[in-house]
């Protein structure tokens, strides 16, 4: 088992991603991060190098080869990679099935399916070599496991994100390298902003209220996750705010 303690985020640009690369700085973990958005990386860099190594790369975790590319330009220090945390991936167009555009579903299986199988490959290898207590965390979602209107294949996207998670549990058996599927469910990120492309009004609507978890709650889950002993691993987690839950069935009654 390797004692280099290196995690390794995608989406690491806002939300999420960011709030858990300041987690890990803040427990002296090193960091490998990568985005879209290189200018906001190297921010994030700058905030955080004097606490930790942090090695930044701007990354479309839909290109295969750009991927395989990242990894393989690590620089030694920061191998092999001790935790993986899958978090780049969107939800797009809220509206009924019907009323979507065919390029707006492709993007989500692209960024959701395409891009987490991307990295989780590449990556494999140096989790493999790191073993023990090495953990992969999938960033997934209530919508995995819990159907809504307008929810579609970002639903479907993240229902494919759990059961790749149980799956790779079971091949990984053997290896000492844990997998989990954490689904969250109402957050206060730029997640909305990006499903409606920029509308605020919808974003603030959404969340007025609501009590929503908050960026830094769920990095404390994927932190806890990925620090646990060795012979503790979380299949599944799933978070929502105390003021969220399920509702009745849906059903549609026609006109009497």
């Amino acid at each position: 088992m390797s004692t280099n303690k290196v995690v390794f985020i995608t989406g690491a640009t806002s939300g999420f991603g960011r709030a858990t690369a300041r987690r890990f700085a803040a427990a002296g973990r090193s960091l490998v991060l990568t985005g879209r958005r290189l200018e906001r990386l190297q921010a994030l860099q700058q905030e955080l190098q004097d606490q930790v190594p942090v090695h930044v790369a701007a990354l479309d975790v839909r290109d295969a080869e750009a991927v395989a590319a990242v990894v393989a330009a690590l620089p030694q220090a920061l191998r092999p990679i001790t935790a993986l945390v899958n978090n780049a991936g969107l939800a797009l167009a809220p509206e009924p099935a019907q009323k979507v555009a065919l390029e707006d579903w492709h993007t989500m299986i692209d960024t959701n399916v395409k891009g987490l199988v991307n990295v989780t490959h590449a990556l494999l290898p140096q989790l493999l070599e790191t073993g023990a207590g090495a953990s992969i965390v999938n960033l997934g979602s209530v919508a995995g496991q819990w159907p809504y209107p307008g929810s579609h294949v970002y639903g479907a996207s993240k229902a494919f994100v759990k059961q790749f998670s149980y799956n790779l549990r079971c091949d990984l058996i053997s290896t000492g390298v844990r997998v989990t599927d954490l689904a969250p469910g109402m957050a206060e990120t730029e997640f909305t902003l990006v499903r409606t492309k920029g509308d605020q009004a919808a974003s603030d609507q959404l969340y007025r209220g609501a009590n929503a978890l908050q960026a830094e709650d769920i990095a404390e889950q994927i932190y806890y996750i990925a620090t646990l002993p060795p012979h503790i691993s979380i299949n599944r987690l799933e978070v929502m705010p105390t003021q969220q839950a399920w509702s009745p069935f849906l059903v549609h009654r026609e006109p009497v």
